[in-house]
């Protein structure tokens, strides 16, 4: 026990939010398209979001307050804090909008593949997550999903190792950089699944329940790289089952995703991986809005709990956005893949702001950002950009 309460923790809920349906969606396509050419990817998202989750989880262990409320209160100048905050209040209405989406389509695509009728079941699945989002009782029924989560990751991991797969092409998948014009909206969007904006938020405000003072920084380091890491590993098993089992062979529904986890499951994969999905798209539906509302309250500095009017106008908002857009006629998987890439080209917004705030002395004292950290974090702001803009000119045809 004493393991697991030192390791497991504020970045295993971390972990738990971006291993939902996106991360399972865009993983899926990924090695269904690509093969293991993309790992390379995974691997630095993973990296990268070990090193910004820390940032985050740091600042908010020292300053003992969330990423908002720093935002809010270190930009002195009031031109400068008003556009902070409007960039930032747009990004996260914006991201989580589109992230909600998402789950509600990955939660539409489980279900539905389950029971095979015709039914809104984006209606159904947005009242629920309102229900529970109006009475409070949040922690129970997302432990319940989130054990399903952890369930259906580990036949991943356990099939990944069945399926036989190519282990150079993994090595030059993982070591060999491939970026071409086909592939850079899934480069985007398997980095918006991984390095997801609302965990930086999510991050900062959970870490004062567990740690308190600037002596547990260590064991909180430890605990963000073993949760996290172990979160990258299911991403690229996911790409390994998919590249090993169903390469070139495209998808469009939950009857082809399912054929990866055949090799352990059978014909059970198919009610497997409707549930999982149904689970990780439920448990992220209730998350994304409620980040996104803590978030707004941190950088308005709304005196507010859950229950008060203010936020509860914000996760409506962001529930009522996610439904529409799920109900609008678009396939899931392609609703899930827009949300990965809008994820991905709003998180050098969010990046920016934790950077500054991570170098200021005023604020942490000796604990800023050391030199190879900022390189990192610039780093992915710099890749995002590229990939967001050559993705972006190849969309609307202006290359």
């Amino acid at each position: 026990m004493s393991f697991l309460k030192k390791y497991f923790g504020p970045s295993t809920l971390v972990t738990a939010a971006f291993i939902g349906p996106g991360t399972l969606t865009v993983c899926t396509l990924s090695g269904a398209n690509f093969g293991y050419s993309l790992l390379w990817v995974l691997l630095f998202a993973t990296i990268a979001t070990i090193i910004l989750q820390e940032m985050t989880a740091r600042l908010g262990l020292i300053t003992q307050n969330g990423l908002g409320e720093a935002i809010r209160s270190q930009i002195e100048n009031p031109i400068a804090k008003t556009i902070a905050i409007m960039l930032v209040f747009a990004a996260i209405i914006v991201g989580n909008a589109a992230y909600e989406a998402g789950n509600i389509s990955g939660a539409v695509l489980g279900i539905s593949g389950i029971f095979e009728f015709d039914f809104s079941w984006a209606l159904v699945i947005g009242l629920s997550a309102f229900g529970v989002l109006f009475i409070g009782k949040v922690k129970i029924i997302e432990r319940i999903l989130i054990g399903l989560v952890i369930l259906m990751s580990l036949v991943f991991v356990i099939t990944a190792i069945l399926v036989n797969p190519d282990f150079s092409a993994i090595v030059n998948g993982l070591f060999i950089p491939s970026f071409t014009e086909k592939n850079q909206l899934a480069i985007l969007g398997l980095i918006g699944t991984t390095i997801v904006p609302y965990n930086l938020f999510l991050h900062a405000s959970s870490v004062s329940q567990k740690w308190k003072s600037a002596s547990d920084l260590k064991d909180l380091q430890k605990e963000n790289g073993v949760a996290i890491g172990l979160g990258g590993l299911i991403s690229m098993a996911i790409v390994i089952t998919s590249a090993a089992t169903i390469f070139g062979k495209g998808v469009s529904g939950l009857n082809e995703m399912a054929i990866q986890l055949e090799p352990l499951l059978g014909s059970w994969a198919r009610y497997f991986l409707g549930l999982g999905l149904f689970a990780a798209g439920i448990s992220s539906a209730i998350t994304a809005p409620l980040a996104a509302a803590y978030a707004a309250k941190g950088i308005f500095g709304w005196n507010s709990n859950l229950k008060s009017l203010k936020f509860r106008i914000i996760w409506m908002l962001i529930l009522a956005i996610g439904v529409l857009f799920s109900m609008i006629g678009y396939k899931p998987i392609e609703v899930i893949q827009i949300a990965q890439v809008a994820n991905g080209i709003l998180l050098p917004v969010i990046v920016f702001f934790l950077i500054y705030l991570c170098n200021k002395k005023s604020l942490l004292n000796q604990y800023v950002n050391k030199p190879w950290q900022n390189g990192l974090a610039i780093l992915v702001i710099a890749i995002s950009l590229i990939v967001s803009f050559r993705s972006l000119n190849s969309v609307f045809s202006f290359l």
